[in-house]
């Protein structure tokens, strides 16, 4: 078992999940300057957590099927968030409150190992990710994406993607062509 799918079963075998929720299409879980201090589990569909300046729109992370999601700021400052969540197609999310979490994970030496090294796992990911956006070609953050989320390219929408790769639309749409 990888560490979302233990850390799901542990909290499955715990009975934490208090409710389910239903996103239509592009409904938002969370806006820009909320506090949303839950942990989110995709069991069908797709999100996206976005920034929005004065010009565009930046996408910086999915959520799909068969992983946790939320805006992390929020959940570990309990602060405002500049972050959006939102639906890109209807999806089904269980939701474990913070406090139920902390309390969880505060219970076994093990599950906050696992946690640990779920939360270094995404720092990694985030790092490489910047690095790839700093210092390499549309065509090579492109390649790089596509061999480490290849589902990306099912579950998602292409001008999300471009976004998430910091591209246009069209150079995407290129790049695949080629």
């Amino acid at each position: 078992m990888n560490l979302i799918e233990t850390l799901t079963f542990r909290i499955n075998q715990a009975n934490l999940w208090k409710k389910e929720i239903t996103l239509k299409r592009n409904e938002y879980l969370k806006v820009e300057g909320s506090i949303d201090t839950n942990l989110y589990y995709v069991t069908e569909g797709a999100l996206r957590i976005f920034l929005v300046d004065e010009i565009e729109e930046h996408t910086i992370r999915f959520g799909y099927r068969n992983n946790f999601i939320a805006a992390l700021d929020s959940f570990i400052k309990d602060s405002p968030s500049p972050f959006y969540i939102q639906a890109l197609k209807k999806t089904n999310l269980k939701v474990i409150s913070k406090t139920d979490y902390i309390s969880f994970l505060k219970s076994n030496i093990e599950n906050l190992q696992l946690w640990d090294n779920l939360l270094q796992a995404l720092i990694l990911q985030q790092l490489e990710r910047e690095i790839d956006i700093l210092t390499s070609s549309p065509i090579e953050r492109y390649k790089r994406v596509l061999k480490r989320s290849p589902q990306l390219f099912q579950e998602i929408p292409h001008k999300h993607i471009a976004s998430y790769l910091r591209m246009t639309p069209e150079t995407l749409s290129r790049i695949k062509k080629s």
